[in-house]
């Protein structure tokens, strides 16, 4: 099954420093047939005007991977973690048994990203958080795998839950393909440019769900970057 979720669909809130894009049920935004999907619980598509931000707040049990598009974002949170992720970057909080932290544009331009919340497979450990740069030639015409829960995935960030977060960067008419299980949840959005999945098209900024597949082509029918997350 492939559904694409077109960008227009999304559930939507500005609050002037904020412009959000929901693909699953958030905050004020609710829909009960967008609860989640497999393990996937947020994906949320914000626009983060120059020097606002998320003022300090807490967490739990909950894997968050900040995958930034544009400009930069800076961390801070209640370990004493400081740091400045920027884009083509991805940073990961496993909040654990808890953690509060704030998320800041401090740049002088708008920064975009992508915020993935996962629901971990296992509860009750201390909170981590952990960032890496991640250069886009390393990922020009396949997959690169930028967060994992296994422990074999080489220079992936760690996180606690069956699922990885990849991303891809195609010229036009250049393919990636991921092998997966039928059993797997996948979600696809490609930042900027027009693809096919398996065939089927979507713009830029929809969101794209899929499950019983085994194998996900995405082609790129304009130059194209492509985030995706295979969970359980």
């Amino acid at each position: 099954m492939i559904d694409i979720r077109p960008f227009a669909s999304l559930g939507a809130i500005d609050h002037g420093w904020l412009d959000a894009r929901y693909h699953f049920s958030f905050a004020r935004y609710h829909d009960p047939d967008r609860m989640g999907w497999g393990s996937i619980r947020v994906w949320n598509d914000d626009t983060i005007a120059a020097r606002g931000g998320f003022p300090p707040h807490s967490h739990n049990d909950m894997e968050i991977i900040t995958f930034v598009r544009s400009g930069a974002i800076t961390h801070r949170d209640s370990l004493g973690n400081e740091g400045r992720t920027q884009a083509g970057d991805v940073q990961v909080m496993s909040a654990g048994t808890g953690i509060t932290h704030s998320e800041f544009n401090l740049e002088d331009e708008a920064t975009t990203l992508f915020q993935i919340w996962i629901m971990p497979d296992r509860s009750g450990e201390a909170p981590s958080w952990g960032q890496r740069e991640f250069p886009k030639a390393a990922r020009e015409g396949a997959f690169e795998v930028l967060a994992s829960g296994a422990s074999n995935e080489d220079g992936a960030l760690p996180i606690r839950a069956d699922a990885k977060v990849a991303a891809a960067t195609l010229e036009t008419g250049q393919t990636a393909i991921w092998q997966t299980g039928a059993s797997r949840h996948l979600y696809l959005v490609a930042p900027t440019g027009r693809i096919l999945v398996n065939g089927h098209e979507a713009n830029a900024r929809d969101g794209i769900a899929v499950t019983g597949e085994s194998e996900i082509r995405v082609e790129a029918l304009e130059d194209a970057e492509v985030v995706m997350v295979d969970a359980r």
